[in-house]
């Protein structure tokens, strides 16, 4: 039986704040005043009258982060949130957020470092690492360009899931840091295919192999992502393989169902950020779950009926917001593509929805 399909409406915004973190160690330069520049990030399951209008949900999910973000933009952080953690931070958005059936508040204090709350309110603290490698895949048919010798800027992202409680600290960036050193030593600067373990280094068998060195001394470890490009990569969480394609669309819209007066009527448009989330067995002769090249190719046709066109003048679309076009490219896709069970689709940085017939997954920064 086919999982329902759910959508997940998003909203992020940024935020300039100073801050002082006192319940790190004595001599961590996170206790001496700083600033970062924000992201706060928000998912909701919204009830279908919520937004004044449908397709009106991201506007006004956008509009109640912002209520809260204004609290905090420009302000000495300790003010408002005692020991202000990216963790902590995050608790304070989901709690005094006006927004119904949230399911996940995040916050990155940097483009490498940030905390995701899950629907049980549990803590996934992430890091992102990179690495310049080498590589070679010896499985692919002859004449695949992945069987020649070439290279990647590799970025790695280790999650870890602390439900702390209470308590004012979960895991520090530091200790992940700590963790991921002798595996930098490793990788970086290196032809991955020489790597005992790595004769194969796909995507996937590399996320596997980071979570073997990673889980024992980091049990709280819930996911390994890896990024062989900026545009496709692989999950793993120790049972599970999933990847993502990401594809940028230059699209035409007006929104039908938006009242008279509205800008949203108007034709504008967008360079939206569309994410393909696959989930299936891996394939141990290739190494892989699905190729990215076949991922891209099998869309392709449905990517050509987007990228730069009006949408509304498309009639399988019920109207253009980013739910309805997520869902109706969730459904097409999954024609050619049925390992396809979640679709990402940002009209603007974060801002946008998420449509799923399958596991969530992790989250990826925006």
């Amino acid at each position: 039986m086919s999982s329902p399909i759910r959508t997940l409406f998003t909203a992020a915004l940024t935020f300039e704040s100073a801050c002082h973190v006192d319940v790190l160690p004595a001599g961590h330069r996170s206790r001496r005043l700083h600033g970062h520049s924000y992201l706060a990030k928000l998912r909701c399951a919204l009830p279908p009258d919520w937004a004044a209008f449908p397709g009106g949900e991201v506007e006004r999910l956008r509009d109640s982060l912002a209520a809260q973000v204004a609290r905090l933009d420009y302000r000495l952080l300790n003010e408002v949130v005692t020991q202000p953690t990216d963790e902590n931070l995050a608790r304070w958005i989901r709690a005094h957020v006006d927004a119904p059936g949230i399911e996940q508040v995040g916050i990155q204090s940097t483009a490498h470092e940030g905390v995701d709350l899950d629907a049980a309110g549990h803590a996934h603290v992430w890091r992102r690492f990179a690495f310049q490698s080498a590589h070679r895949l010896p499985q692919v048919r002859p004449g695949h360009k992945c069987g020649r010798m070439h290279g990647h800027g590799f970025e790695v992202i280790v999650h870890a899931d602390q439900d702390i409680g209470k308590s004012d600290l979960a895991i520090d960036y530091d200790r992940l840091e700590a963790l991921w050193a002798p595996l930098s030593a490793q990788l970086d600067h290196a032809c991955l295919n020489d790597v005992p373990g790595l004769e194969n280094p796909t995507s996937e068998l590399l996320s596997s192999w980071l979570w073997k060195r990673l889980e024992p001394a980091l049990p709280a470890l819930s996911w390994v992502t890896v990024y062989e490009t900026g545009s496709s990569g692989a999950h793993y969480d120790g049972t599970r393989y999933r990847i993502w394609k990401e594809f940028s669309l230059d699209s035409a819209l007006q929104l039908r169902r938006a009242p008279q007066g509205s800008v949203l009527r108007r034709i504008h448009g967008h360079t939206y950020v569309l994410r393909l989330h696959l989930s299936a067995p891996l394939d141990t002769v290739m190494g892989w779950t699905m190729d990215f090249g076949d991922v891209k190719e099998l869309f392709s046709p449905i990517f050509d009926m987007l990228d730069h066109r009006p949408l509304h003048e498309t009639a399988e679309l019920e109207d253009c917001d980013t739910a309805s076009l997520a869902r109706w490219i969730l459904g097409k896709a999954r024609e050619v593509l049925p390992a396809l069970d979640r679709v990402d689709l940002y009209e603007t940085r974060g801002c946008g929805a998420i449509v799923l017939a399958g596991d969530e997954g992790p989250a990826l920064p925006v």
